[in-house]
Formats: structure tokens, C-alpha cells, sequence
């Protein structure tokens, strides 16, 4: 039994065309937010290594476990804000796929909603990744090892 007036069929199969594109863009976003979420534990986990030693150095060596631990911490910050905007880009793109469907249903000429919902989503996407770059620069400046044990001055 059909539910639908002829031609709806169409229509729906259109809309739900329409909406795979930004169902694709929160594919992507959970696969970043999977990624993120990786290196926020890897993260968490050194700088609770990192605390550990904080008591039990002095001098030099503990001048560089709290600069490690600062960058953790920036680290953390960084990861936590890209997350926020991925989280947020996720929901836009839901309200945007509501809104398609909502619009097919009703009638209601929401399409510059729905167009507006999927570039805010795709805004807070690029904002996330610009995130997320800063803090994999972050991650490879705390991996560099420290200039005092490359001994430059030395001639090898």
C-alpha cells in the first residue's frame, strides 16, 4: 500500500539523493572525531606520566618536564576545542538533512536554511581541522629532541 500521493515516490527518492552528500561530510567528521579522540588519550596519558616525574625532578631536567607538561596541556586544550567544533559541525549537518526532509514534507522553501545549516557544518569542519593542525605542529615541536643533547658544538 502506498502512503504516498504519485509522484511523491520521486520526490523522496530525490530528497534522500539530496541528503547522502551531507551524510558523506559526517562519515568524514566521525572518522576525525575517532582520530581526535585516539590522540587526546595518548596525550592524557603522557601528561599523567609527565605529573608522575614533576616531584622527582630538579634543575634542568625538571624545567623540561614542565614545558612538556605545558605543551600537553596546550595539547589537550587544542584537541578538546577541535572536538567541540566537529561535534557542532555534526549537528549542523543533521539539522541540515531535518531540514531537507522537512521542506519535502511540508512544502516549505527552507532550502536557504538548509544551505545555510550545511555551510555553517562545513565552516566549523574546516575550523576543527585548522585545530587539529595546530595541535599535530605542537605534537612534532614536543618531539623534537632537546638542543642540549644534540651537543652541535661538538664536531662528529
Amino acid at each position: 500500500m502506498n502512503f504516498f500521493l504519485p509522484g511523491e515516490d520521486l520526490m523522496i527518492a530525490q530528497t534522500i539523493q539530496l541528503a547522502l552528500t551531507p551524510v558523506f561530510v559526517l562519515v568524514a567528521i566521525g572518522s576525525i572525531i575517532s582520530t581526535l579522540s585516539q590522540r587526546l588519550g595518548r596525550v592524557v596519558d603522557r601528561s599523567r606520566d609527565l605529573q608522575a616525574l614533576h616531584g622527582k625532578t630538579e634543575g634542568e631536567e625538571h624545567d623540561m618536564i614542565v614545558r612538556q607538561m605545558r605543551m600537553s596541556d596546550e595539547r589537550i586544550a587544542l584537541i578538546g576545542r577541535a572536538l567541540l567544533q566537529l561535534v557542532l559541525s555534526a549537528l549542523s549537518i543533521g539539522v541540515t538533512v531535518v531540514l531537507l526532509f522537512v521542506q519535502e514534507f511540508t512544502q516549505i522553501g527552507l532550502n536557504p536554511f538548509a544551505a545555510a545549516t550545511f555551510i555553517v557544518a562545513i565552516a566549523l569542519l574546516m575550523w576543527a581541522l585548522v585545530l587539529f593542525l595546530r595541535e599535530t605542529r605542537l605534537a612534532a615541536a614536543t618531539l623534537r629532541i632537546p638542543a642540549s643533547y644534540l651537543e652541535r658544538e661538538r664536531k662528529l
